[in-house]
């Protein structure tokens, strides 16, 4: 993993900031150490979340058996009297 860091500058609204300041004393961290981990779980998960929404769709595509199979009467059958 890279370790080099690099300086972000934020702009958020003074209420963010504030909460963001009380959740970070509580936490025992910063502000910035509270985005970095969330950042960095953030982009470790984006793989896998790509993977599932991919098997996803495929599986949208192709259908997924509901056990319903084609019926052995007619249309007629269900109406005789």
């Amino acid at each position: 993993m890279d370790t080099e860091r690099q300086n972000v500058t934020l702009s958020l609204p003074r209420q963010v900031v504030l909460k963001a300041r009380h959740l970070a004393v509580e936490r025992g961290t910063s502000v910035s150490g509270l985005l970095s981990s969330y950042l960095e779980e953030l982009v470790h998960k984006e793989p896998e979340y790509e993977c599932a929404r991919q098997e996803a769709l495929a599986m949208m595509r192709e259908g997924v058996p509901m056990g319903v199979n084609e019926p052995d009467w007619t249309r007629e059958q269900l109406h005789e009297r």
